[in-house]
């Protein structure tokens, strides 16, 4: 008889779990050798704070102050390039005019752009949106994933074809890649969401060069092309405020340790969007909306604050959602008492819930907030 392909490729047969029994078994290291040898689980120590791992002058986290020799918890602070995140942000909003494009600047150069450096930087940015002839319908149309983190990692390899300079690791070409990965990024995202829900490359829109990044990323990807001010301004401020964080987390390391073995930019990115793609990292946002989705279909009343409390010391308990133990979205690792991206972000976001019909379900999101730190 046949093998069925299927089974022997997805099955997980009682001879697999002996083999995984056997891997646990013999793999193990003992949590005291960490200790007796000074050696750091990751980018973590024992107690769960972080290590110093690098150093950079791009960004910086700041959450306790010292105080009279003493380490003190603090509001927490984020900088790029010594600007506070907060002052940026109030910088692009008072001047009216989309930030992503002007901090993008600022991180690479380590300068914030005069007008006149700002309009040639986005002039360049809106020339470089464009793939490669037929990349669509070669790469993002074959085998569309359901996951965009890896959609988005497949793609950034394909482009490695494409280059005629790929391997060339001098500063200017490093940054022409960079330049052109940026811009492309809006397209490699929104092209792979489509092609994953069946809508054909002739029916893509392209990147309209009068547009800002945000406001392209949501003209693609609305099949009647609108979004209002509003949202455009939200999704700016979302890609200024997740542009970097200190250079010290998982995918940032990654960065740098794939790179010091003088490997391709293409290859680097595409380390680093694996690294990201991890529930422990940049994909904790997606077990938020996980958990949101399954509390929503539980509670038979979303203002009952018994119900809510119920259902998160079900979390806690491991009996509900993925019975892991934990709350998700339930602040940054980083920080210790507050952190400063989601003080920027949070006054829009109700603003959005308002203008879309959804203030009860941002008053669920707002309870549990107020509620998880009292349980946990």
């Amino acid at each position: 008889m046949a093998k069925d392909i299927n089974s022997i490729f997805f099955d997980i047969t009682s001879e697999i779990e002996e083999l995984a029994l056997k891997c646990e078994k013999n793999n193990a290291i003992e949590k005291e050798l960490y200790t007796k040898y000074e050696v750091k689980r990751g980018l973590r120590d024992l107690n769960g704070k972080g290590v110093l791992a690098g150093l950079t002058n791009i960004s910086d986290v700041c959450a306790s102050k010292i105080v009279d020799g003493i380490s003190v918890p603090c509001e927490g602070n984020l900088y790029y390039r010594g600007y506070n995140i907060k002052d940026l942000v109030k910088g692009f909003l008072d001047a009216k005019h989309p930030g992503y494009e002007e901090t993008a600047y600022l991180l690479l150069f380590g300068e914030l752009p005069n007008k006149e450096e700002l309009a040639h930087f986005q002039e360049m940015m809106a020339d470089r949106r464009m793939l490669p002839p037929n990349f669509v319908r070669d790469v993002i149309m074959k085998a569309p994933s359901r996951d965009m983190m890896n959609s988005i990692t497949r793609s950034i390899l394909q482009l490695y074809s494409y280059d005629e300079k790929a391997d060339d690791t001098s500063i200017p070409n490093v940054l022409r890649q960079c330049l052109n990965l940026i811009s492309q990024f809006p397209m490699l995202m929104v092209y792979g969401y489509h092609a994953y829900n069946y809508r054909m490359g002739e029916n893509l829109y392209a990147p309209d060069p009068k547009l800002s990044t945000a406001e392209n990323i949501l003209m693609m990807l609305r099949e009647d092309r609108k979004y209002t001010e509003l949202e455009a301004k939200i999704l700016d401020m979302a890609l200024v405020l997740h542009m970097d964080h200190g250079g010290g987390n998982n995918s940032t390391f990654t960065t740098h340790v794939v790179t010091s073995s003088g490997t391709d930019t293409y290859s680097t990115i595409a380390a680093a969007m694996a690294s990201l793609k991890g529930p422990k990292h940049g994909g904790a946002n997606i077990k938020v909306t996980q958990m949101f989705e399954d509390m929503k279909s539980v509670l038979t009343d979303w203002s009952d604050d018994d119900q809510i409390r119920a259902y998160l010391e079900a979390l806690l308990d491991k009996q509900a959602f993925d019975k892991k133990g934990l709350i998700y979205g339930m602040g940054h690792a980083v920080y210790s008492v507050s952190d400063p991206r989601a003080e920027i972000f949070k006054r829009f976001v109700k603003q959005l819930a308002v203008e879309k019909g959804h203030e009860a379900e941002y008053a669920l999101y707002e309870k549990v907030e107020h509620m998880a730190p009292e349980i946990i």
